[in-house]
């Protein structure tokens, strides 16, 4: 698997595979346009991404998200160690991440990868055009976690 840094214009597929992660179309082009983006491909098809925005002294993981087939391979794990190297080299103190409060999977992921539990944002998702349902439980706040580099 190879993980490459994305500098061409984001695909309707390369689209398709961030709104897997965050299902709100106008807040993922709201952050991809000053963001690194970084890409997994297989056969020519984007299999996975990840979307790094740096402010400072810390960087945010925005979205990131696998394709179903894809999943449960550690391309996840291997492309947030790939963004935790890209925020050291940048020099970020901190990376962070948002996640909402029903994804348990990726809740569990960032925390095997170091992340700590820093803040709830409660309400967040209340905003989305549709309600979120993950695993039977409504996603409406989004849990902050942080690394520190």
């Amino acid at each position: 698997m190879n993980i490459n840094l994305h500098d061409q214009p984001v695909t309707p597929e390369l689209m398709d595979l961030l709104l897997l992660a965050d299902p709100d179309r106008n807040a993922v082009l709201g952050y991809i346009t000053d963001s690194t983006i970084l890409v997994c491909q297989a056969e020519g098809t984007f299999t996975a991404v990840a979307v790094l925005k740096r402010q400072g002294d810390i960087a945010e993981l925005k979205n990131i998200a696998v394709l179903p087939p894809y999943q449960g391979r550690g391309i996840a794990k291997a492309l947030i160690t790939e963004v935790l190297q890209l925020a050291t080299r940048s020099g970020a103190r901190i990376v962070e991440v948002g996640t909402g409060n029903s994804s348990l999977s990726q809740l569990a992921l960032y925390q095997k990868c170091g992340f700590r539990m820093h803040c709830i944002d409660t309400g967040y998702f209340d905003s989305y055009p549709e309600p979120i349902f993950e695993t039977g439980i409504r996603c409406r706040d989004r849990v902050r976690l942080r690394v520190t580099l």
